[in-house]
């Protein structure tokens, strides 16, 4: 069972992050963020399992990241998502990571990417990364 995060919290692999069990989502800025965040919330995810960055906040532990991950990890997606996830973070992006091990969870997920045009949105499962826009 993956274990939720909390705030200035991640998860990593190989020194990559890989917050199993949750989804990263990435929207144009951080009012779109904090917009999805209430229908994140009124579609029944508790206040706990949803965190809010700023990219002030997230980029430079994604860049440290970066720096430290494993040559291995150069192989997976993950450094492939942390890139994605820089570039975005210099754009200015607003992010939520939310916590949803359940597919059911996913899908709401999934349904609330699309509806706030977010720029990326991707569920971290234990075997594999999903892309959901």
């Amino acid at each position: 069972m993956s274990k939720r995060m909390a705030k200035g919290e991640f998860q990593e692999s190989l020194g990559a992050l890989n917050p199993v069990g949750h989804t990263v989502l990435a929207f144009e800025s951080e009012a779109a963020a904090g917009a999805a965040k209430q229908a994140v919330l009124g579609a029944g995810f508790a206040a706990l399992d949803v965190l809010e960055y700023t990219s002030a906040e997230l980029f430079p532990d994604l860049e440290d990241m970066m720096r430290k991950a494993s040559g291995a990890a150069g192989f997976g997606y993950e450094i492939t998502l942390m890139r994605r996830y820089m570039t975005l973070a210099g754009g200015g992006a607003g992010w939520l990571v939310v916590y949803s091990p359940a597919e059911a969870q996913t899908a709401k997920l999934q349904a609330i990417a699309r509806k706030f045009n977010a720029r990326s949105a991707v569920h971290y499962g234990r075997l594999l990364h999903e892309d959901l826009i």
